[in-house]
């Protein structure tokens, strides 16, 4: 620990730690830092001493039993593991602001922060692990019948008329795009449609709540969307946020863009040649304020399924190729964004290209009829 005029910093136990077995190993992780070690069991009390800020020489009074050299060199291990954390710290300072921040929705909301920034394998370590996975079983079936239970075979649907019914069968998910501009135009439409507040309702209590074309738990509409602009044309590349309200991008970050993508989508190349890569963050404190229990935590996570389903069905509709990924470094978006990871912070990555045509799209991406199976 670091020495400052003589006195030892004082330490105290992480809000974000989570203790749990494995076997009769007790296991300690601090979730926002992914710090997992398997401790002594003596490290129970240690921690408990430390559940305010003390100074580490303090706890030699404290326990008796424990030499000091030995209590002192077990303190300096959990502040390696950031299981106690120093005063006047970053690392003190981000974990004392999600406690206070996040407060209604811990521990359980501890999912969030646990889930994020962590390490992705490439897709060869990914085939080779499904190789592996098929080895020992095989994977779980895709469809469930009660085998008993009496049966109506239900009519054969029409064949597809009508604009929506195609829309709906043409949304697929593309990986590759012809390299040509998307139109400012198509992405305003894109944005509004999928995002942009069509209208308002009137409720008791809270007023006026905005409306879209995407169901949102309590209409408290928590997603919010960030336009990478990589080529479209009229819109120099960089960072945009779209103000639902006002139907406008205000500009965050401008400048060249794919090589941050890449970085942004863990390396994933078919999102850094994407046209433009739409950003959806969830704003938390929107829906905090109204539900204070954490299953609400679980709506916010809807709503960003709700809303991104949209985008994918509006960008087909406009002959657009759309995509969407789960797969993202959130710090580097969030700093690059703006935003504190706290009370914003980023829940998923989609965009849009231009479709291949013809025979020069992948076989892979081609959709075999259910009559072919």
């Amino acid at each position: 620990m670091v020495d400052r005029k003589h006195k030892s910093v004082r330490v105290r136990r992480a809000r974000a730690l989570q203790i749990y077995w494995d076997g009769a190993n007790p296991i300690f992780e601090n979730y926002l830092t992914h710090a997992v070690i398997s401790a002594n069991p003596t490290a129970f009390p240690i921690l408990c001493f430390f559940s305010e800020w003390r100074r580490p020489e303090a706890a030699t009074a404290y326990f008796p039993q424990y030499s000091p050299r030995s209590l002192q060199r077990a303190i300096r291990q959990l502040v390696a593991n950031s299981l106690l954390l120093e005063e006047g710290t970053a690392a003190a300072r981000y974990d004392e602001r999600v406690a206070a921040e996040w407060a209604h929705w811990l521990p359980h909301g501890s999912f969030h922060f646990a889930t994020r920034d962590i390490r992705y394998i490439t897709p060869e370590q990914g085939r080779r692990a499904a190789r592996g996975y098929l080895r020992k079983s095989p994977q779980p079936p895709s469809f469930k019948s009660y085998a008993r239970a009496p049966r109506m075979q239900l009519a054969a649907p029409p064949s597809p008329h009508g604009e929506f019914i195609k829309t709906l069968l043409s949304r697929k998910t593309h990986r590759e795009f012809s390299g040509k501009p998307v139109t400012l135009r198509a992405i305003s439409q894109l944005l509004y449609y999928s995002f942009g507040v069509t209208g308002y309702l009137k409720a008791p209590v809270y007023g006026l709540l905005p409306h879209t074309t995407s169901p949102s738990g309590g209409a408290r509409h928590p997603i919010e969307p960030y336009v990478i602009a990589l080529r479209v044309a009229g819109l120099r590349q960089g960072i945009y946020h779209y103000q639902t309200q006002r139907h406008t991008l205000e500009l965050v970050h401008s400048g060249p863009m794919r090589s941050r993508v890449l970085r942004y989508a863990e390396g994933q190349k078919h999102v850094a040649n994407a046209a433009a890569v739409l950003v959806m963050t969830a704003v938390f404190p929107r829906s905090m304020w109204k539900y204070r229990n954490v299953r609400a935590y679980r709506v916010v996570l809807l709503d960003a399924g709700h809303v991104c389903q949209t985008f994918c069905l509006v960008a087909s509709w406009l002959g657009l190729a759309p995509f969407c990924t789960a797969v993202m470094s959130e710090k580097r978006i969030e700093r690059d964004l703006r935003v504190d990871g706290i009370t914003e912070s980023v829940l998923y990555l989609a965009g849009v290209g231009l479709p291949l045509e013809g025979s020069a799209r992948s076989r892979s991406a081609r959709i075999l009829p259910t009559a072919s199976l």
